[in-house]
């Protein structure tokens, strides 16, 4: 049985090295998807956030332009088209959240927020993927608020142990939830404004 584990991080560095403990753990990559807002533009023009490396947002390894360009994937197909043109695009824009980076396989699940929120946005991409729906509103809420989230395809008897690998540098997600309701949140607004980057910078200072 196959089970899906997600922690929130405070930023993409964060969320990446996640990743590569969960990858050296023994999970494979297809099994590993991550959001992380774009608000303060660390991604851009789908260049990788190091220099020298290649975009890899579907984390499987291959430069993803080539594989777009393999596929005649264009990107004014982006919005609308395929989870792959997604996928290999890297960026994407979510009502109430703002710009993105996703890959993985939760990109499936966010073309409909993307595309206007048909599927329920991201709050449904994210009980879709098995995430509690109190837990889903406070994951997109710091995805908003410049934060990350990393899920993972995990066997049930594999989970323990591999969400202890993912507890390094998490969020604890009910202490983030109950920071938020003192200052006056109350639930993801799919309509609320997303965060400027100064707002983002603002917001990650109190945390880290």
């Amino acid at each position: 049985m196959t089970v899906t584990i997600s922690r929130l991080y405070n930023s993409y560095p964060d969320a990446q090295a996640a990743i590569n403990r969960l990858e050296a753990a023994g999970v494979d990559h297809g099994d590993i998807s991550v959001l992380a807002s774009n608000a303060d533009g660390w991604y851009k023009n789908d260049r990788p956030a190091k220099p020298g490396t290649f975009p890899d947002r579907d984390l499987d390894g291959k430069d993803d332009r080539a594989e777009a360009a393999g596929t005649g994937a264009g990107v004014g197909a982006a919005l609308g088209g395929t989870a792959g043109v997604l996928t290999g695009l890297g960026l994407m824009a979510i009502p109430g959240v703002g710009p993105i980076v996703a890959a993985g396989w939760l990109v499936s699940a966010l073309a409909g927020a993307a595309a206007g929120g048909a599927t329920g946005g991201v709050l449904g991409a994210l009980t879709q993927a098995g995430v509690a729906k109190d837990e889903a509103d406070i994951y997109a809420e710091s995805l908003r608020r410049g934060g990350a989230l990393v899920s993972s395809r995990v066997a049930d008897a594999d989970a323990s142990r591999l969400q202890a690998v993912l507890d390094s540098s998490a969020v604890q997600v009910a202490d983030r939830g109950a920071l938020y309701r003192k200052s006056g949140w109350k639930t993801f607004d799919p309509a609320a404004k997303p965060y400027t980057a100064d707002q983002v910078k603002k917001e990650r200072s109190l945390y880290m």
